[in-house]
């Protein structure tokens, strides 16, 4: 007997909860499985700095238990790695050989590490943090190690760098951009996060690329002729979404599976939610990657409606970038076009804290501040809404969280 699934869902983060929530709102006893390819309960990716650093244990991190997914009649399935999908028959197969049959099928397989083509690389020993054992791994080897390496200098990079330093290692961090997130916060936001961190004894090699890396632990060679030397190496230089296993069957996949504004993909009976899906940017409605986890969300569940028919479906409005960092006791926050540039004005303040606002023609188009937290939700909604500012701007840069939200409350009466 084949097993099947009227919903099918592949992938156990947050997309594929949300789906299953949304799916059963409305269709409560319609068969369902969800497959994974980790051994574990599902988990959230953003928890593994905490596991790394010991600050929480791997079986507190998990986001659902086992009476979630009874009470849910939902079979959860761990290691279980689609690697094809036939979707003319409606099949999915297992790397173990067992195929699911499914009438609904959602395609949430998340990302994983993307590895630089860097010469060298394959033929030393080197971490990556993307799992739960990956973290683990971390952790174990961080135990052993004096030095170590990290390449990129995104959250994930700066996160293990910051555990790794606060464990007593002596930490040097690779970077090609010439500052650190470079994809959420401009340079003079980057510039405080960098001093943190070369106060805690950090060493940031940024602008630098590596051009070979080497054993027995590892011998890092940067382009401009410096050699580190580390224990361990960490390789945080990005990910990339996980499609291999849909190759061959149809499903038009870019940078991630295509999608349209119900998440529906361009093979009938498939939807794909979350890391793996390229859905509009809100800013400039052109397809693209947002990899965090209110988008997976709000993507899992019109996913999850539209499989289950719920005619309270709302179309897909777009992916707002939102970030919140935390650093040695720090924050920082972006969201939108925080970083941006060309065509718009923005207007910076430096007093103790740092904020930049960036407006474009008088709308909040982004955000980010340093030291003084500010309520995303609001400024999310003065973005997605293009309120124009025109009136009360001058009120909006000198106090932008109290006028935007006398703003929102008069919207929302």
């Amino acid at each position: 007997m084949m097993p099947e699934a009227k919903y099918l869902l592949v992938g156990s983060s947050h997309a594929a909860l949300e789906a299953l929530r949304a799916i059963r709102l409305v269709d409560p006893d319609g068969s369902m499985a969800m497959l994974t390819k980790d051994e574990r309960l599902p988990y959230s990716p953003t928890i593994l700095p905490y596991v790394v650093s010991g600050r929480s244990g791997p079986d507190k991190v998990l986001l659902r238990d086992p009476a979630f997914f009874a009470a849910n009649a939902c079979t959860y399935v761990p290691n279980a790695q689609a690697v094809s999908l036939d979707a003319k028959a409606r099949a999915v197969t297992l790397a173990n050989g067992e195929v699911w049959r499914y009438q609904s099928l959602l395609v949430a397989s998340g990302a994983q590490p993307a590895i630089p083509p860097v010469k060298g690389l394959d033929g030393v020993t080197y971490h990556v943090l993307r799992t739960l054992a990956d973290a683990e791994g971390l952790r174990a080897a961080m135990g052993a190690a004096k030095s170590a390496v990290v390449l990129g200098a995104g959250l994930v990079g700066l996160h293990a760098a910051e555990n790794l330093a606060e464990a007593g290692l002596k930490v040097s961090v690779v970077e090609m951009q010439d500052h650190v997130l470079p994809g959420y916060f401009d340079a003079k936001a980057s510039t405080r996060i960098e001093e943190a961190f070369t106060k805690h004894g950090v060493d940031l090699k940024l602008r630098r690329k590596v051009v070979e890396v080497s054993g027995p632990a590892a011998r890092v060679t940067l382009d401009d002729g410096n050699v580190l030397e580390a224990d361990l190496l960490l390789v945080a230089t990005g990910v990339r979404p996980v499609t291999d296993w849909l190759e061959g069957s149809g499903v038009a996949v870019d940078k991630g599976v295509v999608v349209d504004e119900a998440m529906r993909t361009n093979i009938d009976g498939v939807w794909a939610a979350g890391d793996v899906a390229q859905a509009t940017d809100f800013a400039s409605g052109k397809p693209a990657l947002i990899g965090i986890i209110p988008t997976a969300v709000e993507q899992g569940k019109i996913a999850g409606q539209g499989m289950a028919g719920d005619s309270y479906r709302k179309d897909y409005a777009g992916g707002l970038p939102v970030n919140t960092y935390r650093f040695f006791g720090r924050v920082a926050l972006s969201i939108g076009r925080a970083a941006a540039t060309e065509g718009v004005e923005a207007v910076e303040t430096d007093s103790g804290a740092y904020r930049r606002l960036v407006l474009e023609g008088n709308r909040l188009v982004g955000y980010a501040s340093v030291d003084e937290p500010f309520d995303v939700g609001i400024m999310g909604e003065l973005i997605r809404r293009r309120i124009d500012l025109t009136e009360c701007k001058d009120a909006f840069l000198a106090w932008p969280v109290e006028t935007g939200r006398r703003l929102m409350s008069e919207q929302w009466r």
